[in-house]
């Protein structure tokens, strides 16, 4: 498994996972895109310094993406967000790339602390996260709405100094 940068080739994949309801829930984000605004979104999107995406590939198959957003160079804070396609669930992957994009975020750009959402309700990435040493740093009150009502989320961080990366 290696991470690699998001081409534009893998907007196929891409437009696959932000159609899928149950994928998107977990990023709190409506599942409707369309492959047109995928593109447009790659173009512009494509030389912007506030944001790396990465996808996860097995054997030059696509697996899921990383992507570290919210880059801020002057307190040096980025946020991570993560999704495994459902073939490629249960092997490892999750934390796998994510130690890849710590390490890419910590040793690469320099980061000072990397934090994430994640929904209260969803103990695999809680668990994943914890081994990985992020720390719940607080709850957000019926903060994001999807899959018809609002949720709860959890914003873990963990710092460069905290890091085995």
């Amino acid at each position: 498994m290696i991470i690699r940068p998001l081409e534009k080739r893998d907007l196929k994949f891409i437009y696959k996972q932000q159609n899928a309801r149950n994928v998107m829930a977990l990023w709190f984000q409506e599942p409707y895109t369309s492959i047109d605004e995928l593109e447009i979104l790659y173009d512009k999107h494509v030389l912007d310094q506030t944001e790396r995406r990465f996808v996860i590939d097995v054997d030059k198959q696509f697996a899921g993406v990383v992507e570290l957003m919210y880059i801020d160079y002057l307190h040096r804070n980025i946020e991570i967000q993560i999704i495994v396609d459902s073939k490629y669930q249960g092997q490892g992957l999750a934390q796998m790339a994510m130690n890849k994009g710590l390490e890419y975020a910590f040793k690469v750009l320099n980061m000072h602390k990397v934090h994430l959402y994640v929904d209260v309700e969803n103990k695999a990435a809680i668990h994943i996260y914890n081994k990985l040493g992020f720390i719940k740093e607080g709850c957000l009150r019926q903060h994001f709405f999807a899959e018809g009502k609002y949720h709860d989320s959890y914003i873990m961080g963990l710092l460069q100094s905290d890091s085995s990366e």
